[in-house]
């Protein structure tokens, strides 16, 4: 079934974010996010902000005269659980803003954190209930370029209850966005690979959606040539100094496509693999792209795979597994991933083609 979305009609585009995309942007406008208020909770793990970036927050809060309050301790993938015994820091500390530092773990958590804070009197329910989305104003610096967390409203948090990950019911928004290339300098190859994928992954799962738009098509190919001008990298060719402002900005148009189609079902099947088997999670939503793109039509597939530099298929499956793997997972978590995929109307309300098990047992097939 081929989907053409709703080009020409009824489009919406709103992303309140300040983006800065270049070198030292964190020090160069410290002017202006530090006015954000009197005193910062900083928010990231315990190594994602050691290529620099917190060293660059810091040196310019101190700048400014702003006082501040650092944990490092955010895992991968935070639970509810951190997120509420952050909040008793921050309210401990009597921050006013927050910032984020590393990827998606550390910025999606700043989110979910500066919405608990302002809203004390909340309990952990609070996050997966309708509720005010006022929240603390937050500034984002990515050091990863995957998440494009810098970029969205959205904040994915595991939830043990249910062994799995999703999204807080509010839609938090970064006032600013610092977005600086020299912070991958230092990655290694995985963390740039598996983040570059879960980029891609946003790309492709925005453009094959029921809510795209000629707005969030605009971001995709646009976007997704820059990824494709860079991808040689994650399999080995030399890395240049651009590339890793190409792979930073592809990863922050990502988050601007998202931000207005949501993920679809690579993303949702994800989220099992990542909490059962700690699989990385842009490794786990790269599993599921061949079979996504496949199911979604010859002449949608086509334009996707001439957008991000594939001749056909079976190149961009051959590229993927190459880059990648293949999935080597239990059949029963197979099943536990469809079942729950099932009853997640979000995900399957964005998909622009019937969902029924048997497709997502294809698209599970073609990862293996």
């Amino acid at each position: 079934m081929e989907q053409q979305g709703k080009e020409g009609e009824n489009m919406f585009f709103y992303l309140p974010t300040k983006i800065y995309s270049e070198r030292d942007c964190v020090k160069k406008y410290a002017n202006e996010w530090t006015k954000c208020g009197r005193n910062a909770l900083i928010v990231t793990g315990r190594s994602s902000a050691k290529c620099g970036a917190l060293a660059d927050v810091t040196e310019a809060l101190e700048k400014e005269n702003i006082p501040y309050s650092i944990f490092n301790q955010i895992e991968e993938n935070p639970s509810v659980e951190l997120i509420m015994e952050v909040r008793k820091l921050g309210l401990e500390q009597q921050a006013d803003f927050v910032i984020g530092i590393g990827g998606g773990s550390p910025m999606d958590a700043a989110k979910a954190i500066s919405l608990m804070i302002a809203h004390k009197e909340e309990g952990a329910d609070f996050l997966y209930r309708k509720g005010s989305d006022s929240a603390l104003p937050l500034v984002e610096v990515p050091t990863t370029c995957g998440t494009g967390s810098e970029a969205t409203p959205y904040s994915i948090l595991t939830v043990h209850e249910k062994r799995t990950k999703a999204s807080i019911s509010h839609k938090i928004f970064p006032v600013f966005a610092l977005v600086d290339g020299k912070y991958l300098k230092g990655a290694p190859r995985s963390l740039l690979v598996n983040t570059a994928v879960d980029a891609l992954g946003h790309f492709v799962e925005s453009y094959i959606n029921v809510n795209a738009t000629d707005y969030s098509r605009m971001l995709c190919e646009y976007g997704m040539g820059v990824w494709s001008s860079c991808k040689n990298v994650l399999i080995g060719a030399e890395i240049r100094e651009n590339d890793f402002d190409r792979m930073m900005n592809a990863s922050t148009i990502a988050g601007m496509a998202i931000s207005h189609t949501g993920t679809a079902l690579p993303h949702g099947l994800s989220y099992y693999l990542t909490y059962e088997k700690g699989i990385p999670h842009g490794k786990a939503v790269g599993y599921f792209l061949p079979g996504y793109l496949a199911e979604a039509g010859t002449i949608m597939g086509r334009r996707v795979l001439g957008l991000t530099g594939f001749p056909d298929m079976q190149y961009f499956r051959s590229f993927m597994h190459r880059l990648i793997g293949r999935m080597e997972v239990e059949d029963e978590l197979i099943g536990q991933a469809v079942q729950g995929l099932m009853e997640n109307e979000a995900k399957l309300r964005n998909t622009p083609y019937p969902v029924t098990e048997e497709v997502l047992y294809r698209i599970c097939k073609a990862a293996r």
